[in-house]
């Protein structure tokens, strides 16, 4: 019998009225430090959302630059503010996303949550364990959303990979490999990228028992205002498995950017690049390659592909009540404990088990910094 072609079938660009979308409770939404990664990553996410029936309102951004915060207005009809605090008072909101530097996402946060916002806020939660644990425990005193950005859970890849370790055939792995190439001239090698593989092993792999990482500075030219331009992190799970992280601010940035891989039993999986999956199940069967679809008419767009689509979905529905956070205010709070607990290890040269203390931690972080010639 031949097929009925309906309209789905020929609704390529996801466009078509969505009831199950467009029925659900309208989400009133402003952007605090509407920078880069908010204009080439954010607002295009929620501008997809929007198109496919996702009821969500870019009701204000906050940006001190005149002419970034007019265009900004112009183009998703907002408001801008110059002032935050100004927009917290004055719009209704139920969620904001911030954005703004990494020194002021705990301010700004905390301000959100005090008038009863829900947040999602960019990675790293915070430049302090201290100020990054006060704001989950805020949040949860308070009964809202705090979640943080850990895009990379959210990309069709990792997505796809996460199955796998779940449910087979890479179950109870025993090994994590991953690599962070961020080609920097100045700025931290593991608050602005480490920090997601860092993410993707407690994702993958669970709790960390204990780190131990060795740096090293070897290019004078770069200058880079950080300790080390390359490093190497192990990791002791407590499952009692182990992994290896390393990270380079001089390699070349795409060629690949990013790379993890994840062994267990008679097979293993790899992810390169947000992009390409294979599994490794058999010594004589074929491999499995996943990847995803690019054609002329392509809806798989680069805010999807990257994450940035489902993470702002998942925000949504937690709001609305009618999904858990893949990723929360704890996980990011985690993510940057393995960044100090790196950093702690480069200092002293030695394991360093975790739990931190937060106080402690922070305050020897610090002055190890400060100590370090650039």
């Amino acid at each position: 019998m031949k097929k009925k072609i309906t309209d789905s079938d020929h609704d390529l660009y996801k466009i078509n009225f969505n009831m199950g979308r467009a029925g659900k409770r309208n989400i009133r939404l402003a952007i605090i430090g509407a920078g880069g990664i908010a204009q080439t990553k954010y607002l295009p996410a929620i501008m997809r959302l929007r198109t496919i029936w996702e009821p969500v309102e870019i009701v204000a951004v906050s940006r001190r630059s005149e002419d970034q915060g007019k265009k900004i207005a112009k183009l998703y009809g907002c408001s801008w503010y110059k002032n935050t605090d100004e927009m917290l008072e004055k719009e209704k909101l139920d969620a904001v996303i911030v954005t703004g530097p990494d020194k002021l996402h705990t301010e700004h946060a905390k301000n959100c949550l005090r008038r009863n916002i829900n947040v999602l806020v960019e990675k790293p939660i915070a430049r302090s364990l201290v100020k990054a644990k006060e704001l989950c425990e805020y949040a949860d005193e308070k009964g809202l959303v705090l979640m943080t950005v850990a895009n990379k859970r959210y990309s069709l890849p990792y997505v796809h990979a996460k199955e796998i370790v779940d449910h087979g055939p890479v179950t109870n792995p025993s090994l994590f490999c991953g690599k962070f190439n961020l080609k920097l001239l100045q700025g931290s090698l593991l608050e602005s990228g480490t920090i997601h593989i860092f993410d993707l092993s407690r994702y993958f792999m669970g709790n960390v028992k204990s780190v131990h990482a060795l740096g090293v500075k070897k290019y004078k030219e770069y200058n880079l205002d950080y300790p080390v331009d390359n490093l190497v992190t192990t990791i002791e799970f407590t499952s009692g498995s182990v992994g290896t992280i390393y990270s380079s601010s001089t390699a070349l940035r795409f060629k690949p950017w990013e790379r993890i891989e994840i062994y267990g039993n008679s097979n293993w999986l790899s992810i390169d690049d947000q992009h390409e999956l294979i599994v490794y199940d058999s010594e004589q069967g074929p491999i499995k390659i996943f990847r995803p679809v690019f054609t002329n008419c392509a809806y798989f767009y680069d805010e999807e592909i990257g994450g940035f689509m489902g993470l702002v979905e998942n925000f949504l529905e937690v709001i609305r009540g009618k999904d858990k956070p893949r990723t929360t205010g704890w996980d990011g709070y985690h993510a940057y404990e393995l960044v100090v607990a790196t950093q702690l290890s480069l200092n002293r040269r030695e394991e360093v088990e975790l739990p931190l203390d937060p106080s402690e931690a922070d305050s020897e972080q610090t002055k190890w910094l400060k100590s370090c010639k650039f």
